[in-house]
């Protein structure tokens, strides 16, 4: 099945002018029918769901644009493509590292707070 670029907007979620943005930056290449009309594929809305989830995970654009430019380039990238998403990993690691870190610390001073309500309200009765 193809989709126009109505269509295949409402499956991914993304806007008509994002979707002709990351065709202008090479992030997807939709093919063409024969009045010239974009027409998308299942695969790339496997593809759009895959920048999704680069973005989410906050690749910046210009280290997806560069997994892209590898990607079309084919197998031959392969290796380089796993090395990004390897290094995107740690990233993320690090992240999530600091964020279970500032997490801790917010569990620390709610239990401090709610002892000291205990106390305020044992204290009053």
């Amino acid at each position: 099945m193809d989709y126009s670029i109505g269509e295949f907007s409402k499956v991914t979620g993304l806007g008509i002018h994002t979707l002709r943005y990351y065709e202008h930056e090479n992030l997807i290449i939709p093919l063409r029918n024969a009045n010239n009309r974009r027409r998308y594929s299942e695969k790339d809305i496997a593809w759009i769901a895959f920048i999704k989830r680069l973005k989410a995970t906050g690749m910046p654009i210009k280290e997806i644009k560069k997994y892209a430019a590898l990607r079309a380039k084919g197998d031959a990238t392969l290796s380089e493509r796993m090395e990004m998403l390897i290094q995107h990993r740690q990233s993320l690691n690090e992240q999530i590292r600091q964020l279970q870190e500032h997490e801790a610390m917010l569990d620390e001073k709610i239990a401090f707070y709610q002892r000291e309500i205990k106390k305020i309200t044992d204290a009053s009765n």
